[in-house]
């Protein structure tokens, strides 16, 4: 038990001296903190982005790109295979018709609120089964746009965001300029920081003629994936690739995810490793200083000690 007894006399000790080193102590305490709390914000905001990036997406709704595309942007469909992936079993029908929406992916410059520079905002062209493949997406403010219109509607996130996208407001962008016809809700998920339009419309106002970049479709079950999928991949007049729409956002928040880790740990570490010299810096000023307080008492000592006979 002598260890415990000395144990206890030292911090007993460093407990009593404590108000005689606050402001050196409050250095070292406040140096591991910053440490800590910047490493939770880090992860926080990886955790955050993943959450946003899952949020609204569904295992029963599949997406088709172009085989080796990795992204929305970098995929191509022509008309006639996105007919066929609409057409593919496993997707669910109703009395208008598949539940399949091909879309078309660009992005617009537009002002930031904040500091009036412009920022990337996407500009997706929808079809009407785009509303049953995303039912989570309700007008808000204003109505929706009319197809065949040069209008869109804004996601609330990009509205809060950006400038300009105010209902009513015109904007120009490529060979047309639009009409914000409504805000909308997506149970705040990616979509609300995107901006949506008729694809019919989209297509010429980019020159993109009738091609599209990916196929949104809504499965009768999310086991009715695996045969959609082998459907698709199994026909010779296609060239693609079948992903649930889960797994694709998934995969798109783990670059960025695995980019904030490791930003993250690297700051981390050096704020320790500066947070640990500062703390030890402090230590050998406090040592330094009761080395003074030792150095005037030894002579007290020596003259207090007993001399030894001869």
């Amino acid at each position: 038990m002598r260890w415990l007894t000395q144990t206890l006399a030292v911090t007993t000790m460093n407990l009593r001296s404590l108000p005689q080193r606050l402001a050196a102590s409050s250095v070292a305490v406040v140096g591991f903190a910053c440490v800590v709390a910047v490493f939770v914000a880090v992860l926080s905001i990886a955790e955050g982005f993943r959450r946003v990036m899952e949020r609204g997406s569904s295992p029963d709704v599949a997406l088709v790109l172009r085989t080796g595309s990795d992204t929305e942007m970098s995929s191509g469909l022509e008309m006639d295979a996105t007919r066929i992936v609409k057409d593919a079993p496993g997707v669910l029908r109703t009395a208008a018709g598949p539940v399949a929406s091909a879309e078309l992916f660009v992005v617009v410059d537009v002002p930031k609120r904040a500091t009036g520079t412009d920022a990337n905002v996407p500009l997706r062209g929808v079809e009407p089964a785009a509303f049953e493949v995303r039912p989570e997406i309700r007008i808000v403010e204003g109505a929706p746009f009319r197809p065949g219109r040069n209008e869109v509607i804004v996601g609330r996130a990009a509205a809060r965001e950006f400038a300009g996208l105010e209902v009513g407001n015109r904007l120009r962008w490529g060979e047309s300029e639009w009409e914000v016809a409504g805000i909308f809700a997506a149970d705040e998920s990616i979509y609300e920081s995107e901006i949506w339009t008729d694809v019919r419309v989209l297509q010429p106002a980019y020159r993109r003629g009738t091609s599209f970049q990916s196929v949104y479709a809504r499965l009768e079950t999310p086991d009715a994936f695996q045969r959609f999928k082998d459907a698709l991949t199994a026909d010779p007049r296609l060239d693609v690739e079948v992903m649930r729409e889960d797994d694709y956002y998934a995969e798109q928040s783990r670059v960025l995810r695995s980019l904030v880790h490791t930003l993250g740990n690297l700051i981390a570490l050096l704020m320790a490793v500066g947070a640990t010299f500062g703390a030890l810096n402090t230590m050998y000023s406090a040592v330094a200083a009761r080395g003074r307080e030792i150095r005037r008492s030894a002579p007290s000592a020596s003259r207090a000690r007993p001399s030894s006979s001869r």
